[in-house]
């Protein structure tokens, strides 16, 4: 499991997230929500070691994160999914999903077939660019090329923003379907809280930098939650 507690992240003198904890379990669903500016995408910068922390404690199944760089999280299990995508736009869908071959041993140099399953326009533009996609398009290739790599942990960053809504439906319908093979935790930050509820079996609500409501679904009251987020 991820377990963070009590962490602090600044940029500069300006403190990013003030005493943040949760946790991340395989099988589950954790969704972490709030308005723009108050720390979701620093949170996750932050377990993917794209920003150290300054203090607390951040734990992968029983290792302390803190001390390793980015690809040894990547090594470790920890795929993230990047708001924005950024995928290559020069290099062919085929292409983008073999980038996570390099975390990989040479005998899993493969590229699983629940991608396809999952998401099938992949397997029909393996020869076109990426950067020739449509947004949502991208979107579905950045997240099988996360699943390319086998994660244990996957972090998605707003995976619905600019999305058309019937690549929103495609792209829950993958998430439910990690959840449900029980072997993969998945931190997944969002603004809509709508998508969020019908995924996340635990959640988390920033504000400045701050934990202000967390719990699990059954305590994720419609109003209150919206209010929250749009305060």
């Amino acid at each position: 499991m991820l377990d963070i507690r009590e962490i602090d992240v600044f940029y500069g003198a300006a403190q990013a997230l003030r005493g943040v904890s949760m946790a991340a379990h395989p099988g589950r669903v954790t969704s972490v929500l709030g308005r723009n500016g108050v720390g979701k995408t620093t949170l996750l910068r932050a377990i993917t070691g794209r920003q150290q922390i300054r203090s607390g404690k951040m734990e992968w199944e029983g290792r302390d994160l803190s001390r390793l760089r980015p690809e040894a999280r990547a090594r470790a299990g920890i795929a993230f999914v990047p708001q924005g995508r950024e995928i290559f736009p020069l290099l062919t869908v085929r292409e983008n999903l073999e980038t996570g071959f390099s975390l990989l041993p040479r005998r899993e140099r493969r590229i699983p077939e629940e991608v396809f399953q999952l998401f099938p326009v992949l397997q029909e533009m393996m020869g076109r660019r990426g950067g020739d996609l449509s947004g949502g398009q991208q979107q579905q290739l950045a997240i099988g090329r996360a699943m390319v790599t086998r994660p244990r942990l996957l972090v998605l960053d707003e995976p619905t923003e600019g999305i058309q809504p019937s690549i929103i439906q495609d792209i829950g319908r993958a998430i439910k379907y990690l959840r449900g093979r029980g072997d993969m935790a998945i931190v997944l930050v969002e603004q809509y809280f709508d998508f969020a509820r019908d995924l996340a079996d635990d959640f988390i609500v920033l504000e400045r930098g701050q934990v202000i409501r967390a719990g699990v679904r059954a305590d994720m009251d419609g109003d209150s939650v919206r209010n929250l987020l749009t305060v």
